[in-house]
C-alpha cells in the first residue's frame, strides 16, 4: 500500500466492505473504464446471473489493473452499477465471498448506484474505478492500444 492511507473518520458510521476514502501521493493513477461480463470476444457471459456477471467484472477488472503492471489492491475507487439493486443485495453473501477471493480483506472506497440499464443490455452489473499505480509499474504487452 505504497503512500497510500486509509480514511475512515470515527463520526461516519463504521464501512463494511469498502473504505470511505483513500488519500495518496506519488506513483501512477490508472482510469478504468467500466467493465461489464463480457469475454475477449464482447460477449456477455452469464445472463442473468448477477453473482457470476460480478466476478467475470472483476476478471476483466484484474486484467486491466495486471497489463497496466499493478494489481486489484491497487485500485482505491470502484464505482458499481447494477440494473436491480435488489438482486445484488440478495446476492451479497456469495459476491462477498468472490470479492475476498480476488481481493482479500482489502477495501478500496466505493460507491453502488441503480441504473436504468448498461450499455450491453444484458449486462446487470459494470464497474469502472481509478487504480494508484508504483512508479516502478511496468506496462506488460498490450496488443489493442491503437491510439
Amino acid at each position: 500500500m505504497n503512500n497510500r492511507q486509509i480514511i475512515n473518520p470515527p463520526e461516519l458510521a463504521t464501512p463494511r466492505g469498502f473504505s470511505h476514502a483513500i488519500a495518496i501521493e506519488g506513483g501512477r493513477l490508472l482510469l478504468l473504464a467500466g467493465q461489464d461480463a463480457s469475454n475477449a470476444e464482447g460477449v456477455l457471459l452469464h445472463p442473468g446471473d448477477i453473482a457470476a456477471q460480478y466476478e467475470q467484472v472483476l476478471k476483466n477488472l484484474k486484467a486491466v489493473v495486471e497489463t497496466a503492471g499493478g494489481s486489484l489492491q491497487d485500485i482505491v475507487k470502484l464505482n458499481i452499477y447494477v440494473t436491480d439493486r435488489d438482486a445484488y443485495r440478495a446476492h451479497l453473501k456469495a459476491m462477498g465471498e468472490i470479492y475476498r477471493a480476488y481481493f482479500g480483506r482489502y477495501y478500496p472506497a466505493m460507491a453502488l448506484f441503480e441504473v436504468k440499464g448498461l450499455f450491453n443490455p444484458e449486462a446487470m452489473i459494470e464497474m469502472e474505478g481509478i487504480a494508484h499505480l508504483p512508479e516502478s509499474a511496468v506496462v506488460r504487452s498490450n496488443e489493442n492500444t491503437k491510439q
